[in-house]
């Protein structure tokens, strides 16, 4: 399974991945906003074996993709859709050499389309913590609203965290794209 977009390809996690995966999973800096990381190589092979095995289910829930240029064929982030009932919730990463040129927001606008047209889920959310200011900035780009904040409704790395959270309906995400 692949997509492709104006300048990105958005593929199936492959073995020979966890080089270019580990290089940005393993910096503080990109795991600073997450619950995992930063990644050993342990931590990165297991990541993309998990991704792999996904690929193999019949009844497939989770979707975890590579983020690639499509001219250079650099693999450069990841992001995911994972099915629950009718909602489905997106999360990206990005290599930080690659951020700020609008590479997420181009990616999550075709994950959106793949959640709705695709997998017909009505509801798509995404979590960022308050201080991510720049996946903030991706939701709102895509047509997310946001709904509130969710008090330290996840502990992980040692305390509670708070959670910004966005969501787009079908209803509305099918009428950004008539516009």
């Amino acid at each position: 399974m692949q997509l492709e977009t104006q300048r990105l390809l958005i593929r199936e996690i492959q073995h020979s991945d966890w080089e270019a995966i580990h290089t940005y999973t393993q910096l503080p800096e990109v795991t600073q906003h997450t619950a995992w990381g930063p990644n050993t190589e342990a931590d990165t092979k297991a990541y993309v074996e998990e991704a792999i095995a996904q690929q193999q289910q019949s009844s497939r829930q989770d979707y975890e993709f590579a983020i690639c240029l499509k001219d250079e064929g650099v693999l450069m982030g990841g992001i995911g859709i994972h099915v629950h009932n009718t909602n489905a919730e997106i999360g990206y990463v990005l290599n930080p050499d690659y951020q700020g040129n609008g590479y997420v927001t181009e990616a999550a606008r075709a994950i959106l389309a793949y959640g709705f047209e695709t997998l017909d889920v009505h509801r798509i959310y995404a979590t960022c913590r308050p201080t991510n200011i720049a996946s903030e900035k991706v939701m709102q780009k895509i047509g997310m609203t946001r709904e509130g904040i969710m008090r330290e409704h996840w502990y992980y790395k040692g305390e509670f965290h708070d959670s910004s959270l966005y969501s787009i309906l079908a209803k509305e995400y099918t009428a950004r794209s008539k516009s």
